[in-house]
């Protein structure tokens, strides 16, 4: 076969994987024998499809080809036949050994013979070299890995391993230049050819009336009546004078690039024990986060065979973890093993007081839970506790600002339902849809903290639908209504943007989304019409049927990838469809819906691989890959006809309504885990869980709910209120009071929690084999089961957990020992060093989001490490100076913020190797750099004690303030380091004399804790949910702070951790860092070269409890408002 017809067959795997044609890809790969797909292959032989393995490698050798072939087809056969011994199916165990095994004996009779001995034994694993065998999952793992190592090393698979690294979509470009191509040589030829056939050659039929306006003025998309396969050709042909993105089809052709890279390794004798590599080594998963890889399959030769220093990628906003994503690339997310991991079980009751209408889970505190009721209630539910944060009944904020249409309703009818309730996708906002014409927005800042932000006179009727989106950067707000329109709004000032118009009939939904960098939003009417919008005035650019023709809602799987809509039809009949986008045609249908469905069915969607709806008084689920159904849920009975349901955003809680206005949360395993977190705050939660009266729609509602309770100011995860805790006696307004009497009895009991033995939490060190002097920096890979410090000698260590039966998940724990982890080549990642000491240089790395790469620098140059391989991909950026912080762009990994020994901030594209800006306002070196993605800004700190603020669209400087430092202390020349809190607005200050949080916008310091008679704060940092704030001292102590308010809730002693025979005088803590999803662990790095990681007990589950808070004041006061006398500040 010709090169180009071999990369033909590429394009076309390359097609049918972004098609999800997911048996005909592998069939392909098999048949043609060009590239061996890994990922597939180590999920079959997981699953243990014994039959599709060695199907799929005859594509590519035989059994006698070469002895590494030979030892490939013999541990898989020897590997199956132990397993059917394991299940004690003798007859299928000699099948196997007569028909797959005794090829082999005529290689080596001797094993051949000790495997059929096997048969003889009760236990396989009497037999000494199978004594170490585990269960069947970690046989094949281990398994596993020596097979890749036999498949690298094998010359038959050579250059079969790697994926070209193609552009998204790449037939699809070549097509479109052909049509391009073709569409020049037309005699007439139309600014907005119309495609419908790729059988024959394009030509434009003779022009019929006026000519259409150019496509120039929309380059985006032609006005088409319908999103066909092939519109407005894209960049390549004649129609686009100016460069524009490829302008897909609405919903998009593109899909992820995808390449695969792996490591090359010899291979070994075939022999009966398991094979010689280390025992407890897991099945790669990628995490739940999108489109990440906890670490890459090998090295990616492609980056450092650029010219430039390291050109991740052709296209713009590619990270610089790009480098592998493995094919095929419809793997998105880790998916659930079982439909035993959906969220089954009822875990918690509520009572809403009035019949919930639409629910929403907070995207970041996945245990709180937003609410609309029939009488336009709002409630807002901490899950996890049982208890209501806040009941809002509906009013009109400034009746005078509302048109006379609402205004005259409302005096004739107050009734008002709540038609739908949302977060914005940080979570700090939320939109609220009313049945009457207004939206109204609330900011949201922790705890029961919700204030008025904007109220909208939206709509001519009621508003139907609500959502949040971010085209051009800038946060808006898009509604619907019964008066046939859809509406843009500024989310920041309520300013409208834009109005679409267009429907026919009132239009009930609308799913705005992005594919490339294209925006756009569907809509639903009810007439049954889905069109599509883009941000500009030209109107709809679709014009598809629902099925059902009525009442449609559209979402899409997280990772963005696939469209599915829900519809019931006047009549009762209900559809969830999956859309082929490309050509706004119905892909499948899921069956299982009752005939006649007793309301409108609403659905969801979960971990990109589940869809549930709320049907016969039940909840039924689909995998969205098969159209039976799945299962079907009843929640113990007591549901409506057709409930209303909401997942989290990791789809462990299922919330759903249920009769007497009531509200049942389901969980899964890790779901019941989440919500026992936050189980135990300090009064009585199973009281709130009590019924309450059903409220009045009276704007007066709850006005005399002025006091704060125990356990109030701790349960917050945001800082926005912080104030509001210092003393001040706050109006809760709508809140309701939860002061109980047992709550008062344990204020007066409180004391701090102190750990002072060994015995008293789960302390672990790490084990060591390397020389280290001292660890200078830490932090926690983001899958969560590895930790990465960067020693003062310029080292890299990394310790890897493993999958084992005391550590299911393979997170880090302090429970189980990891491993030292070192590549097979047993190289070290080391930092280039400059003249002077590395001991004297300021160490700084940052992580790539999928943990593949590792950028760090230690006073010489920057490096860029394979994380999988140790291997340094590339070096940049000499001093001096010399950089002293790294951070990524949270929206660009191509662009980092580089901290300088010369108290400037480089912000540097790696991609072309190019210094965009160079930051100025500091008098010193940069101790740290923290970018807020929801406010689109940098914040630095120095060790001259200042922080500035900087816009990072534009990168002026907005803001700068220097520390408050304590009266009487020089200001101190220490490292100041910065952290942003989890609602984007606030951060923590971390400086030798003081923690303080700051807001962002202003710069203001809105809480402070000053240490008086102990050692000066080596580091600190948040817990991973920003609950807490977990901070070293040089005294070698730790202590434990309540994020909300900075208040000391436990200390941990260096008795409780350190061996009596090392004095803490000679062991200080330098660094800590914070485990990625487990908010109770932290791990710490010491001036001896040692790593700790720190749980609380099992039996506790937690550190400490916080102080109570008593009539909105604290009764001592640890962490000290800003301007406070130094006589109030507590001590440690």
């Amino acid at each position: 076969m010709s090169s180009l017809s071999r990369e033909l067959v590429f394009l076309i795997l390359q097609f049918l994987d972004e098609e999800k044609f997911k048996e005909t890809v592998h069939k392909l790969e098999q048949e043609s024998g060009f590239f061996f797909n890994m990922k597939y292959f180590e999920d079959e032989v997981h699953n243990g499809n014994w039959d599709e393995v060695e199907k799929y490698l005859s594509g590519f050798t035989k059994v006698d080809d070469n002895r590494y072939s030979m030892k490939i087809f013999f541990e898989i056969r020897k590997q199956k036949y132990l397993e059917a011994l394991d299940k004690h199916d003798r007859s299928k165990a000699v099948d196997i050994l007569v028909k797959d095994l005794k090829v082999f004996a005529t290689f080596n009779e001797e094993l051949f013979k000790e495997i059929t001995q096997l048969l003889t034994l009760e236990n396989f694993r009497e037999n000494e070299q199978l004594s170490k065998y585990g269960d069947t999952k970690s046989a094949r793992a281990i398994m596993l890995v020596e097979l890749k190592k036999l498949i690298e090393a094998n010359p038959l698979f050579r250059d079969k391993l790697q994926f070209p690294n193609l552009k998204n979509s790449r037939l699809r470009t070549l097509i479109n230049q052909s049509l391009n191509w073709q569409h020049q040589l037309c005699k007439n030829p139309r600014p907005n050819p119309d495609i419908k056939t790729l059988f024959v050659d394009h030509t434009c039929g003779q022009p019929n009336g006026a000519r259409a306006p150019s496509p120039a003025n929309n380059p985006l998309l032609g006005s088409l009546p319908k999103a066909g396969g092939f519109p407005n050709l894209g960049a390549h042909g004649p129609f686009q004078p100016t460069p524009a993105p490829v302008p897909t089809p609405l919903a998009g052709w593109m899909s992820n690039p995808a390449t695969v890279n792996h490591p090359a390794v010899s291979g070994g004798a075939i022999g009966l024990g398991a094979p010689s590599i280390p025992a407890a080594l897991k099945h790669p998963r990628t995490p739940p986060t999108n489109a990440t890889v906890e670490y890459p399959s090998g090295e990616s030769d492609h980056v450092s065979k650029r010219t430039r220093p390291m050109g991740i990628s052709d296209e713009v906003n590619l990270p610089v973890n790009v480098l592998p994503v493995t094919f095929p690339g419809h793997s998105h997310g880790q998916p659930f093993n079982a439909p035993d991991d959906l969220p089954k079980t009822v875990s918690r009751t509520l009572n809403q007081g009035s019949s919930p209408m639409s629910m929403d889970f907070h995207p970041v505190q996945q245990t709180i839970l937003l609410v609309g009721t029939n009488v336009g209630d709002i409630g807002l539910w901490e899950v996890g506790s049982r208890e209501r944060l806040v009941l809002k009944n509906f009013k009109v904020w400034d009746l005078s600002v509302c048109s006379m249409p609402l205004q005259a309703a409302l005096v004739k009818d107050p009734g008002v339902s709540v038609n739908r309730v949302i977060w914005s996708p940080d979570g700090s906002l939320f939109g609220v849809a009313y049945s009457r014409h207004i939206v109204q927005i609330y900011s949201y800042h922790g705890n029961d903290d919700v204030r008025q932000h904007l109220e909208i006179d939206a709509h001519v009727g009621g508003v139907n639908d609500i959502a949040f989106s971010h085209p051009n950067k800038q946060p808006c707000v898009i509604t619907c209504g019964d008066d046939k329109s859809i509406k843009v709004w500024d989310a920041a000032t309520g300013a409208k943007q834009y109005t679409f118009e267009g429907h026919e009939a009132p239009v009930y939904s609308v799913c705005p989304h992005y594919k490339e960098n294209i925006q756009f939003i569907f809509s639903t009417a009810l007439d049954g019409k889905i069109k599509a919008w883009l941000y500009d005035n030209l109107g709809s650019r679709v014009d598809y049927d629902a099925p059902g023709r009525w009442c449609t809602t559209m979402a899409y799987s997280a990772d963005g990838t696939r469209l599915f809509s829900c519809g019931t039809s006047k009549e009762g009949e209900s559809f969830i469809v999956e859309w082929n986008e490309s050509e706004g045609a119905v892909k499948r249908t899921y069956q299982g819906f009752r005939k006649r469905s007793l309301g409108v069915v609403q659905f969801d969607t979960t971990k990109n691989r589940f869809l549930a709806a709320g049907d016969d008084f039940s909840i039924k689920f689909w995998d969205m890959d098969n159209v039976q159904l799945l299962t079907t849920v009843d929640a113990d009975g007591g549901l409506p006809a057709s409930p209303r349901i909401r997942f989290n955003k990791d789809g462990t809680l299922l919330a759903v309504s249920s009769n007497e206005n009531g509200i049942k949360v389901l969980a899964n395993t890790d779901g019941i885990r989440l919500l026992r977190t936050f189980e135990t705050l300090s009064y009585d939660a199973s009281r709130t869980s009590e019924a309450v009266a059903k409220p009045t729609i009276n704007p007066i509602s709850a006005a005399a709910a002025a006091a704060t309770s125990a356990g109030l100011a701790d349960r917050g995860v945001s800082v926005v209120a912080i104030a509001g805790m210092n003393g001040d006696v706050r109006n809760l307004g709508d809140v309701k009071p939860r002061i109980t009497e047992e709550s008062n009895d344990k204020s007066k009991i409180w004391k701090l929690t102190e750990i002072n033995e060994p015995s008293q939490c789960r302390s672990l060190r790490l084990p060591e084999n390397l020389r280290v002097t001292k660890i200078s920096r830490l932090i926690y890979t983001n899958s969560g089961n590895a930790v990465l410090a960067l020693a003062s000698n310029a080292i890299h260590l990394l310790w890897k957990w493993q999958r084992s039966d005391r550590n299911s998940s393979g997170k880090a724990t302090a429970s189980v020992s990891p491993q030292l982890w070192q590549p097979p080549s047993g190289i070290l990642m080391t930092n280039d060093v400059s003249e002077t000491s590395p001991e004297e240089a300021v160490p700084c790395f940052a992580l790539s989001k999928n943990d593949s790469y590792v950028m760090s620098a230690s006073g010489g140059k920057i490096s860029l490490f394979n994380m999988m391989t140790f291997k340094t991909m590339t070096t940049f950026m000499p001093p001096p100076p010399a950089a002293t912080f790294l951070a990524f762009h949270p929206q660009d990994n191509n662009i980092i913020a580089i901290g300088m020994d010369d108290s400037t901030i480089q912000i540097y594209n790696v991609r072309v190797d190019e210094v965009k800006s160079k930051l100025k306002g500091h008098s010193k070196r940069i101790t740290g750099l923290a970018f807020s993605h929801a406010l689109n800004v940098l914040v630095s700190s120095g060790a001259d004690a200042q922080l500035c603020v900087w816009n990072s669209d534009g990168w002026e400087k907005q803001k700068a303030r220097y520390l408050q430092l304590p009266a009487g202390r020089a200001p101190a020349q220490s490292d100041t380091r910065v952290q942003f809190h989890q609602d984007q607005a606030h951060f923590l200050v971390v400086h030798e004399t003081q923690l303080a949080i700051y807001e962002t916008t202003k710069l203001d310091c809105v809480k402070q804790w000053v240490p008086r008679e102990s050692a000066p704060i080596s580091h600190a940092t948040f817990s991973c949910d920003s609950q807490l704030v977990y901070a070293s001292f040089l005294d070698a102590t730790v202590c434990v702070f309540s994020a909300a308010n900075l208040r000391l809730r436990c200390r941990i002693n260096p008795s409780a951790y350190l061996p009596a025979s090392v004095s803490s005088s000679n062991v200080q803590p330098l660094v800590i860092a914070a485990h990625p999803q487990e908010p109770h662990q932290f791990a710490m790095g010491l001036s001896d070269g040692g790593v700790h990681v720190f749980e609380p007990l099992e039996s506790e589950g937690k550190w400490g409890v916080p102080p109570p808070v008593e009539n909105g004041s604290a009764s001592s006061v640890p962490a000290t408002p800003v301007g406070a006398s130094g006589s109030d500040q507590a001590q440690r």
